[in-house]
C-alpha cells in the first residue's frame, strides 16, 4: 500500500486565500461530527499517537471509551482533532464494559482507553467478561517509555503478560512507524473468526515518536484463517442424522447471533418444524413468542427447553461452547441425542460435551449448508419426517403447558420482581435493549421478558460480573438507534459497584432507565446460602442501603421509588418518558427466589420450583 500524501486544510478561523477557488472552497466542506476516511487522511500523521488514531478512524470507529491518564497522555492529545466521539467513563472498568457492550450491539468492536498501571490493570475485569462471551473489542492502553520497562517504573504494569490469558491476542508496540499497524490488525482480529477482545500496549516513547507513515488498513494476520465452509461429506452425515431422528432439537448458542445467522437459524427452524434451545448469550436469536422457541435452557431456563434437551434424540447444537451453566453434569447432558456441534473454533469441539457430528464453520455458513442438504430430501423423506415431527412438536408444548413461566402474587404480598420486568416488557417496544448486572435480578429479566430480536439483550454470561448492569447500558445506548429504548434491570448490590457511572449519563444526557431491583441483598447469594447451607445467611444481607431515588437526584439524574404493586405502571411510564437517565429504586420481595433452578451439576430435567425440593 503507497503512503498516503498529507494535505493541507485550513483551519476554522483560517481565512481562505486569494489562491483557493470557490470550487476548492466549495470541495472543503462543512465540518461533521462524524468520523470519515476524507477527513482523516486530509490530517497529517507526524507522530505514533496520530498514527494510531489514523487506524481506528480508517477502521470505522466512531465511538471510544476510556479515561485519561499520564502514559496514555499522547493518544488523547492526538484525539483532540479527531471526529470520534470519546466518551470520559468513571472508571476503566466501566469503560471496558462500555466497550463491550457496544460491541454486542453494534456487532463492530467497542473500543476502551486506559493509562499504564492501575489503569490497565482496571480494564481486566471487562476484558475477561469479554473474553469468556467472545464479544469483539480493543483495549488501548498506556504505557511507560520502552527504557523504563521493567524497572518498576511509576505506574508500570505488565500490561501484556496480565492480559495474555484473557484476551484473543495482544501487542507490545515497539516502534512509531508500524504502531498504527498494530492497532488495525487488532481491531480487525477482534472481528473476524471467533470474535474477542484484543489489546495494544502503548509505550509513551512510541506514541510520541515521530513518523509521517499512513498505517496500512487493518487486516489480520495472514496465518489467521478460520473456517468459513463446513466439509461437505460431515455436512452430508450430520444432516442424515438430523433427518433420521424422532426428537430433533436446535441448540442456538450466542455464536449463531455473532455471525448474523438468526434470519438462517429461523428459516431453518421454522421450514422443518424444529424446536428451538437457547443458551442465555443467545436469548433474542429466535422470537420467543412462537410456538417452536423453547427459550433459555440450563440452571435458570425454562422447564420446557429442559424437558427438550433431556428428552432429544438429535441435537443441531451451533455456536455454543457447552458452558456448565448450560450443561449442568455433562454425563446427564441430553443423555439420548446424537450431538451435531457446529462451530469456529476447533477448540470447542468436543471440549465440554462429545461431537458424534462435528462442523467447523461460520454459524450461518453451516446452517445453510445442513438446510440445503435436507433440501434435497425435501419432496420424499423430508416430507413425511416434518409429519413424524408433529409429535414431538406436541409433546414440547404439552411440557410448555405443564411447567409455565409463572410466579406466586398473594394480594398482600410485597411487590414481585418479576411483575417489574413484565409491566416494563408491557410499556416497551420488541426492540428495547435490555441490560443487566449479575444475579438475581439477571435471571428474572431474561426469563420473563419476551425477547423477539437479536442484540437486544446484554449482560454478563461467563464471567458473571456484578456491576455490568449500568456501564454496559452506556455503551449500549450510543450503538443503539436513536429511536430505541435502552433499560437496565440491576440489583442493589450489583448497581453499587459501578453506580458512579451515573455521572457519565448524566453528563452525555442519556436515555437510560435503570430498575433497580431492591431486596437489600445479594440475593443470589442468599438463595444459596438458604438452599445449600442452611440457611447461614453469611455476608449476603445488607443491614442498609442507600435511597437510590435521592442518589440518582444527587447526579442529576431522575429518580423514583416503587414500594407496592399499585405504584408500578404509572411510575414505569414516567420513567420511560424521561428524557434522559432516570433510576427507578422497586422494593421487592426480600424472600422471592428464581425458579426453575438446575442444581450445580444435576441433570437438565431434574430442575426444581421450591426451595423445598431441593
Amino acid at each position: 500500500m503507497s503512503e498516503q500524501q498529507p494535505t493541507h486544510r485550513p483551519d476554522a478561523d483560517e481565512p481562505a486565500t486569494e489562491a483557493a477557488t470557490a470550487e476548492e472552497v466549495a470541495a472543503e466542506g462543512t465540518p461533521t461530527e462524524e468520523a470519515s476516511s476524507e477527513d482523516a487522511g486530509a490530517r497529517p500523521v507526524t507522530t505514533g499517537s496520530e498514527s494510531v488514531v489514523r487506524a481506528l478512524e480508517t477502521a470505522g470507529v466512531e465511538h471510544l471509551f476510556g479515561v485519561q491518564g499520564g502514559a496514555i497522555m499522547p493518544v488523547y492529545d492526538a484525539l483532540y482533532d479527531s471526529a470520534m466521539d470519546h466518551v470520559t467513563m468513571a472508571h476503566e472498568q466501566g469503560a471496558a464494559h462500555a466497550a463491550d457492550a457496544y460491541g454486542i450491539v453494534s456487532g463492530d468492536p467497542g473500543v476502551c482507553l486506559a493509562t499504564s498501571g492501575p489503569g490497565a490493570t482496571n480494564l481486566v475485569t471487562g476484558l475477561a467478561d469479554a473474553s469468556l462471551d467472545s464479544d469483539p473489542m480493543i483495549a488501548l492502553t498506556g504505557q511507560v517509555p520502552t527504557a523504563m520497562v521493567g524497572s518498576d517504573a511509576f505506574q508500570e504494569a505488565d500490561t501484556t503478560g496480565i492480559t495474555s490469558p484473557v484476551t484473543k491476542e495482544n501487542y507490545f508496540a515497539s516502534d512509531a512507524d508500524t504502531v498504527g499497524d498494530a492497532v488495525g490488525e487488532a481491531f480487525a482480529l477482534a472481528d473476524e473468526g471467533r470474535q474477542g477482545p484484543t489489546l495494544v500496549d502503548l509505550p509513551k516513547d512510541v506514541t510520541n515518536g515521530a513518523t509521517d507513515r499512513e498505517p496500512d488498513e487493518g487486516k489480520t494476520p495472514e496465518t489467521y484463517d478460520p473456517p468459513e465452509r463446513a466439509d461437505e461429506e460431515a455436512v452430508e452425515t450430520a444432516a442424515d442424522a438430523i433427518a433420521s431422528a424422532e426428537r430433533p432439537v436446535i441448540l442456538a448458542g450466542g455464536g449463531v447471533i455473532k455471525a448474523e445467522a438468526c434470519d438462517d437459524l429461523r428459516q431453518f427452524a421454522t421450514e422443518y418444524g424444529v424446536p428451538v434451545v437457547t443458551t442465555m448469550p443467545a436469548v433474542g436469536a429466535f422470537p420467543e413468542d412462537r410456538d417452536l422457541a423453547m427459550e433459555m435452557a440450563g440452571m435458570h431456563g425454562t422447564g420446557y427447553a429442559n424437558m427438550a434437551i433431556t428428552h432429544c434424540d438429535a441435537m443441531f447444537a451451533v455456536g455454543t461452547r457447552f458452558d456448565d451453566r448450560l450443561t449442568g453434569g455433562v454425563e446427564t447432558f441430553a443423555p439420548e441425542a446424537e450431538i451435531v456441534h457446529a462451530d469456529i473454533d476447533p477448540a470447542e469441539i468436543s471440549k465440554n460435551v462429545h461431537a458424534d457430528y462435528p462442523l467447523l464453520g461460520d454459524a450461518g455458513t453451516v446452517i445453510e449448508q445442513v438446510h440445503a442438504a435436507l433440501a434435497e430430501e425435501r419432496d420424499t423423506d423430508m416430507a413425511a419426517t416434518g409429519e413424524r415431527w408433529q409429535e414431538w412438536r406436541e409433546q414440547c408444548l404439552m411440557w410448555k403447558d405443564e411447567y409455565p413461566m409463572d410466579y406466586a402474587a398473594p394480594a398482600d404480598a410485597p411487590l414481585k420482581p418479576q411483575f417489574v420486568v413484565e409491566a416494563v416488557d408491557a410499556a416497551t417496544a420488541d426492540d428495547t435493549i435490555v441490560t443487566t448486572g449479575v444475579g438475581q435480578h439477571q435471571m428474572w429479566a431474561v426469563q420473563y421478558w419476551t425477547y423477539t430480536e437479536p442484540r437486544t439483550w446484554v449482560s454478563s454470561h461467563g464471567l458473571g460480573t456484578m456491576g455490568y448492569g449500568l456501564p454496559s447500558a452506556i455503551g449500549a445506548r450510543f450503538a443503539a438507534d436513536d429511536d430505541q429504548s435502552v433499560v437496565c434491570f440491576d440489583g442493589d448490590g450489583s448497581f453499587l459497584m459501578t453506580l458512579q457511572e451515573l455521572a457519565v449519563a448524566v453528563r452525555e444526557n442519556l436515555d437510560i432507565t435503570v430498575f433497580v431491583l431492591n431486596n437489600e441483598a445479594v440475593g443470589m447469594v442468599r438463595q444459596w446460602q438458604d438452599g445449600f447451607f442452611e440457611g447461614r445467611r453469611m455476608a449476603s444481607e445488607y443491614p442498609w442501603v442507600p435511597d437510590f431515588e435521592t442518589l440518582a437526584e444527587a447526579f442529576g439524574a431522575r429518580g423514583y421509588t416503587i414500594d407496592d404493586e399499585g405504584e408500578v405502571e404509572d411510575v414505569v411510564s414516567e420513567a420511560l418518558a424521561h428524557d434522559g437517565p432516570s433510576v427507578v429504586d422497586a422494593h421487592i420481595d426480600p424472600t422471592e427466589n428464581v425458579y426453575p433452578m438446575v442444581p450445580s451439576g444435576g441433570a437438565n430435567g431434574e430442575f426444581v420450583l421450591a426451595e423445598d425440593q431441593l
